[in-house]
């Protein structure tokens, strides 16, 4: 049940209208998040940001994959793991680290496990890891810089994550074939 506006170019608010432009020239449509955000041009504008930060970090397509599908799938976002799941196949990221991060199973490398079990320690621990979680992370080939841009993953995600779940936004049909649910 949607409980939140789902804005269109022309009943969004003045301020997100050329961010949502932009949206539709990226992906050939607007996406609901986007829409659902356009009612703050600010969190729009913030989200859209830390995207584009993230993408530019040093993780690789499969590394950022991890970051996001491991945070959509712990914090349970219906809409959110369909889309990166769509987008992963468009990034050309193995159908089957998509398929073990949906269904929580093990990483297919060990520095991919690394990189997945620091997130969700970040996760669900709120940033309260442990010296032999930092030691564990950075003896798989990981250093300071990757810690730091987990938190910039985090921030994004907490956007889309939380927004999503206040305003039930629908999967896209474009994704709709890569329907998910947490496992109980």
């Amino acid at each position: 049940m949607t409980t939140l506006t789902i804005h269109t170019i022309e009943s969004a608010p003045e301020g997100s209208k050329t961010h949502l432009e932009g949206s539709v020239e990226a992906f050939g449509m607007l996406p609901n998040l986007h829409g659902v955000l356009a009612s703050s041009p600010q969190l729009l504008e913030a989200y859209k940001t830390l995207h584009q930060l993230f993408m530019s970090t040093s993780f690789s397509g499969e590394e950022l994959t991890v970051v996001w599908q491991g945070i959509n799938v712990e914090h349970g976002c219906g809409y959110c793991v369909p889309a990166h799941t769509g987008i992963a196949h468009s990034m050309k990221v193995d159908p089957a680290l998509t398929e073990a991060l949906r269904n929580q199973g093990p990483m297919p490398t060990a520095k991919l496990q690394a990189l997945f079990d620091m997130t969700l320690s970040i996760v669900r621990n709120r940033g309260h890891v442990s010296q032999d979680d930092l030691d564990n992370f950075y003896s798989a080939g990981y250093g300071e810089q990757q810690v730091l841009e987990i938190i910039l993953g985090l921030s994004q995600k907490v956007i889309s994550n939380y927004t999503n779940h206040i305003a039930g936004t629908p999967v896209d049909k474009a994704f709709e074939k890569f329907a998910w649910a947490k496992k109980a």
